[in-house]
């Protein structure tokens, strides 16, 4: 069994009246890139920032490396990498001035360091340029740069991929799955790029209203939610086929089991409607999460 490096344990937080945590608890191991998601204003931050030692918890326990966030703050901090929002910067200094500020911070860290960190977030070619210059998507991956400098065992990231284009978002993916394997760190990641989650998460935490609704591995959280079948036809014309979605003039969609697929053909047939295709679609992350949310809302 991995060993669990961040553990949240029924988090409370209240601002005034307004009761914005309830009892959220969640869990993220070695090796694990855990998806963070809900709807805006469900508590991702808020759990984030609760579990940095960033707002003071109301009632709950946050572990870092078996160290408690209130009462041993240093030990539990001291190998955590975050960015929540944007990663700080000195936009008129050097990429790598900037890392060697971070560097200055810790003890140990030489320039072979910094050097590795550079080669990791892929940007020895622009390192010696000024940050202005830099793109969104560098600034992200040299922010990361400065989060991973102290050798960090878990990194939490909020919104990493805000405002990156699709290359950006591509370079974020590629580089969080190469920490997480050759690093051996935990990544607890808050996004609302779904898609994007699902092609490296390994498992998903789902708040909404400030209560977790859901745990478990991306793969399981698909699973449980039906799957369905999209299929093209000449017409979708006076189809009459109970719970058929129409898609367009020459699509439907049927959330129906692998036997009753013959007596919708059938169906079809006797109404002289030509069948194309018949396609089998999983279920996707984004679909899975309006499932289980009800949708984008807050109530």
């Amino acid at each position: 069994m991995k060993k669990t490096i961040l553990k949240c344990t029924k988090l409370n937080k209240s601002f005034g009246k307004k009761h914005v945590l309830k009892d959220v608890s969640l869990e993220v191991n070695i090796g694990d890139i855990v998806a963070f998601i809900g709807p805006n204003g469900s508590g991702k931050t808020t759990t984030i920032k609760l579990a940095l030692g960033l707002l003071t918890i109301d009632s709950g326990t946050v572990t870092i490396n078996d160290f408690d966030i209130i009462n041993e703050y240093s030990r539990a901090i001291e190998k955590v990498g975050a960015i929540v929002e944007n990663p700080d910067l000195y936009m008129y200094l050097s990429g790598r001035k900037n890392l060697q500020l971070i560097a200055n911070m810790y003890k140990d860290i030489n320039n072979n360091r910094i050097e590795e960190v550079i080669k990791a977030v892929g940007l020895e070619e622009r390192i010696d340029d000024s940050v202005s210059n830099y793109s969104l998507g560098m600034r992200q991956r040299l922010g990361i740069a400065q989060a991973i400098m102290h050798r960090p065992n878990i990194l939490i990231l909020d919104e990493p991929t805000n405002g990156l284009d699709p290359e950006g978002i591509k370079q974020m993916r590629l580089l969080l799955t190469k920490l997480a394997k050759e690093e051996e760190m935990g990544i607890l990641i808050s996004s609302h790029q779904l898609s994007e989650l699902e092609h490296f998460c390994n498992k998903a935490c789902i708040i909404k209203n400030g209560v977790i609704i859901d745990t478990s591995t991306i793969e399981d959280l698909k699973k449980n939610n039906d799957s369905y079948y999209i299929i093209e036809v000449s017409s979708t014309e006076n189809i009459k086929i109970p719970n058929a979605e129409i898609i367009d003039n020459n699509t439907l969609k049927l959330s129906i089991t692998k036997e009753e697929i013959p007596n919708i053909i059938k169906t079809l047939t006797k109404a002289k409607i030509d069948i194309y295709s018949v396609v089998n679609k999983e279920i996707t992350l984004e679909e899975a999460f309006f499932h289980k949310t009800g949708g984008n809302i807050i109530d």
